[in-house]
């Protein structure tokens, strides 16, 4: 389903979802084989970064404010 805008429609209507509980911001966090570039063409930005198995993987978190 990549290229399909599925993924781009799920995290919108999570965001908005997110926006009308009154929630001002959002974290998720990827691993660096999976899709932390998707995130980030969403306006999600970096903030912490782990080392995690399998070897020479990152856990990435991100964060966007949704105000």
């Amino acid at each position: 389903m990549r290229r399909a805008g599925l993924g781009s429609r799920i995290i919108g209507l999570a965001e908005d979802e997110a926006r009308r509980r009154g929630c001002s911001a959002v974290v998720v966090y990827t691993v660096t084989f999976q899709a932390p570039g998707f995130y980030e063409l969403h306006g999600y930005r970096r903030f912490g970064e782990i080392a995690c198995p399998p070897d020479g993987a990152t856990r990435i978190f991100l964060t966007k404010s949704l105000a």
